[in-house]
């Protein structure tokens, strides 16, 4: 944090980490390449929101001053504690021109999120379904009906109305998502009775039941203020086909546009969610290598790689599932 005086000027979430773990930015081969080299890349300095790729301010400052000194301020604590590295994660545009200044190294991802077109258009689900091409529309029909054929119903909960009952099997339901990767879930029960504590205003559930029995929830975050909505954790006691589809992606969307919510952010990788109608979306980090040929090095593949992300994007634009390109 920056003060002047009794005034708080610029202020940054940062943390040591000892792992790249829940980051969503990889850089894994960059820690490898240090080991390998007999140097230590670990800890490094963190900034970012913990375990989500939401894009947004991680610099908050007054003005670009204030926002340049914080840089400088992030650097020189890097420097002091003799870290490897310092990296700004999923930024916004006001941070990457205050990071470029100092000379941080731009990466560049992309993740895949559905907007709202023209002033009153999607007026509701059907709606939406009829911009997708026929082959598209015709499978997300198809996996609807699988799911109700399952006997498969779903019901909503916002805010306060998720009860303590609704939070105990969500989160069981969480936890299975990540058994069944051979993980182990970074988000405890502990946590999410905090954030419905705290923040209840922001959480919305959806409950798959069978007859009176839950077999199935998911869990989107919303931002009423700038009507945006961000998914999505979920997990099943069993599996049911297509379930997944129904409860990640057209549960949330059918929500989103009765709502009025402009953007559903689905998060950081997944080409399949392009047929379900979100489209290619440019995310943004930067980074300070302290060792000037690992500094180098890095700076030389991240310009090969954004040129193989914006040639990725471009590619998947051609394939916009829309009948008529937004």
């Amino acid at each position: 944090m920056l003060w002047s005086g009794a005034r708080l000027r610029a202020a940054a979430p940062a943390y040591l980490k000892a792992h790249s773990w829940g980051e969503y930015v990889f850089d894994w081969a960059w820690a490898d390449a240090y080991q390998r080299h007999g140097l230590r890349y670990y800890p490094k300095l963190l900034v970012a929101v913990p375990f989500t790729p939401v894009p947004g301010s991680r610099l908050m400052a007054d003005d670009d001053r204030a926002r340049d000194a914080l840089v400088a301020t992030l650097r020189r604590v890097a420097s002091d504690a003799r870290l490897s590295s310092a990296h700004v994660l999923f930024h916004d545009e006001h941070d990457a021109q205050a990071l470029q200044r100092a000379g941080w190294f731009a990466r560049h991802n992309v993740q895949f999120h559905w907007k709202r077109e023209g002033h009153d258009a999607t007026r509701d689900f059907d709606d939406f379904l009829a911009r997708l091409q026929h082959d598209k529309r015709k499978k997300i029909n198809q996996q609807r009906r699988k799911v109700a054929q399952s006997g498969v119903s779903f019901s909503v909960h916002e805010g306060a109305a998720i009860d303590e009952s609704l939070w105990d099997f969500f989160h069981h339901c969480y936890t299975l998502t990540y058994r069944a990767h051979g993980s182990t879930p970074y988000l405890t029960r502990a946590f999410f009775a905090a954030m419905a504590r705290s923040i209840p205003e922001h959480w919305v559930l959806f409950v798959a039941r069978i007859a009176a029995e839950p077999v199935a929830a998911s869990l989107i975050a919303v931002d009423r203020e700038r009507r945006a909505a961000f998914g999505r954790y979920w997990g099943a006691t069993r599996f049911i086909d297509s379930l997944h589809f129904e409860a990640c992606y057209y549960q949330p969307l059918q929500w989103c546009i009765a709502n009025g919510i402009e953007r559903f952010e689905g998060g950081a990788q997944g080409e399949h969610k392009m047929a379900r109608g979100l489209m290619p979306a440019p995310t943004a980090s930067s980074h300070w290598l302290a060792h000037p040929a690992f500094a180098r090095a890095v700076d030389e593949f991240l310009v090969t790689e954004r040129d193989g992300v914006r040639r990725y994007v471009d590619e998947l634009n051609e394939r916009a599932p829309f009948r008529h390109a937004p």
